[in-house]
């Protein structure tokens, strides 16, 4: 009887604790063992939001392999999964998991990083740059026709050039060095998009998309309307109606917006008023993001003429005046009223 007990409590109670502590040991020894790397540094950025299990994809993808499951469990029960932070980063030679770990819950970046937002103005993208510790001046006293001319741009004005995404850089870089990546990369992305685009458009050039793409932009952020209203500025262009998009109206009006738009403001001609001239504006009012872009391409194929906001960043279309002005009775007038 002694000997089934003891047979039991060795089974049972003594080899459980005898793996898990084997277990442990091998877990310790793999988070602080060095992660074999191709070279002496390696560079990696983790995007904002990402988990550890998406950090572990990208540590592998950037040639730092790392176990994926143990350094999810890792970061889980040193709960220091909530406190990794975006950035650019650096791996060395002789770093373990765990000092990655820590590296990205402290945030301890080798590099910086700059975000231009999609929906917005250069005069803005130029804010951030200039307002950024770690990015070196050299642009204030240089005019946006200036820069656009040392970029070899042939389009002179900025607006809608540059392409709005998360630049990661070495402490001083230029403010010009970023803006020119941000330039190619625009001018690569424009040019993707115009090769998919959809047949018999109205739309001449790339720089004609890029227009449309940016009042998609500034018209609604939600991702199922952005085609829909694409298809109701095409539908207007092929018929040479107006436009009559109050983004462009605001953007022209500049400084004097005030965050309200009036009737006076609808009747005053500037260059962007869609309300008083036909066709596109001129120029882009704001950094289409790619989804914009493909909206503007691939616009979807209805009858729609008009829309307008619902209130809750969706749209209402319709085919004809009457229902229009139902709508905006309804949604505009209505929310007035309350």
């Amino acid at each position: 009887m002694r000997i089934r007990f003891r047979y039991l409590f060795l089974l049972f109670v003594l080899l459980p604790l005898v793996a898990a502590a084997v277990a442990a040991g091998l877990a310790w020894r793999w988070a602080h063992e060095p992660v074999p790397l191709a070279g002496e540094r390696v560079d990696f950025v983790v995007q904002p939001g990402s988990t550890p299990r998406a950090v572990a994809r990208t540590l592998a993808e950037a040639g730092i392999p790392v176990w994926e499951e143990g350094f999810v469990w890792m970061a889980r029960l040193t709960e220091q999964d909530t406190l990794i932070k975006a950035g650019g980063y650096e791996a060395k030679q002789g770093d373990s998991p765990w000092l990655l770990l820590r590296r990205l819950a402290r945030g301890d970046m080798s590099q910086r990083q700059v975000t231009f937002v999609e929906g917005w103005t250069f005069q803005q993208m130029r804010n951030a740059l200039r307002n950024h510790p770690d990015v070196k001046q050299t642009l204030d006293d240089v005019s946006d026709e200036a820069l656009m001319q040392r970029l070899g741009a042939a389009i002179p004005h900025p607006e809608g050039m540059f392409f709005p995404d998360t630049y990661v850089f070495t402490a001083g870089s230029t403010d010009f060095d970023i803006l020119r990546r941000a330039y190619q990369a625009g001018e690569q992305v424009l040019q993707k998009a115009w090769a998919e685009r959809a047949p018999d458009l109205p739309l001449a050039t790339p720089y004609e998309a890029l227009i449309l793409a940016s009042i998609i932009e500034k018209e609604t952020g939600d991702g199922a309307d952005r085609a829909r209203i694409s298809g109701v500025f095409i539908n207007r262009l092929r018929r040479g109606m107006l436009l009559q998009t109050d983004p462009s109206v605001i953007y022209g009006m500049g400084a004097a917006y005030d965050g309200r738009i009036r009737k006076r403001d609808l009747q005053t001609d500037t260059p962007w008023n869609t309300y008083t001239r036909p066709g596109l504006p001129p120029t882009p009012i704001a950094a289409p993001g790619r989804a914009a872009l493909r909206a503007a391409i691939q616009p979807e194929s209805h009858t729609f003429l008009y829309f307008v906001s619902r209130g809750d960043g969706t749209s209402e279309f319709a085919r004809n005046l009457g229902d229009h002005n139902r709508n905006v009775s309804r949604f505009i007038l209505g929310q007035q009223n309350r």
